[in-house]
C-alpha cells in the first residue's frame, strides 16, 4: 500500500539500508515518473496519455484504483521537481532486468503514441531515457516500432 507523499519522497533519500517495503515504492516512483514525463514532454495536453500512463502502471504493479492515483499525483509532483532523471533511472538500473528496462522504453513509446501522434519533444526524452537505462539503439527502433504497431500507426 502506497503511503503518504512524504514518505515515498524520503525512500529517494533513505540510506542504502532501506527496506525492501520502500526499495519497492521507490521503483514504483521511478517508473510512474518516466512515463508521466513522456505525457509532459507534449506540449499539447491529451487524456490518452494519461490514460496510457494510469493503464501501463496498473498492469505493471497491479495497483488499486486509489493506490494508482496516489502513485501518478507523487509522479507529477517528482517530475515537476526534479533537475534530471538520473535518481529514477539509477532506482531502474539497480532493480531491472535490461529485457525490463526495454519494456519501460516500449511502455513510454506506447505512451507517446497514445494520442496517435509523436512530437519531437515525446522523442527526444525517450531517446535520452533509453540512453540512461543503457538500452541500444537497435532496442530502443524495436521498442518504438512494437508500440507504433500496437497502436495501428504502421
Amino acid at each position: 500500500m502506497l503511503r503518504t507523499l512524504k514518505d515515498l519522497f524520503d525512500t529517494f533519500t533513505a540510506p542504502a539500508g532501506e527496506s525492501p517495503e520502500a526499495q519497492g515504492h521507490a521503483l514504483k516512483l521511478a517508473t510512474a515518473v518516466l512515463l508521466v514525463e513522456v505525457m509532459r514532454a507534449d506540449p499539447a495536453s491529451h487524456a490518452e496519455e494519461r490514460l496510457a500512463v494510469l493503464a501501463t502502471l496498473r498492469e505493471k504493479f497491479a495497483l488499486q484504483d486509489d493506490e494508482l492515483a496516489r502513485l501518478v499525483e507523487l509522479a507529477e509532483q517528482a517530475a515537476r521537481h526534479a533537475s534530471d532523471y538520473h535518481q529514477f533511472t539509477t532506482r531502474i538500473n539497480d532493480r531491472f532486468s535490461h529485457p525490463e528496462k526495454i519494456l519501460i522504453v516500449e511502455q513510454m513509446w506506447q505512451v507517446a503514441y497514445a494520442d496517435d501522434h509523436l512530437h519531437a519533444n515525446e522523442n527526444h526524452l525517450i531517446s535520452k531515457i533509453a540512453g540512461l537505462l543503457h538500452v541500444t539503439h537497435g532496442e530502443y527502433i524495436g521498442a518504438k516500432l512494437r508500440a507504433k504497431e500496437a497502436a495501428s500507426l504502421v
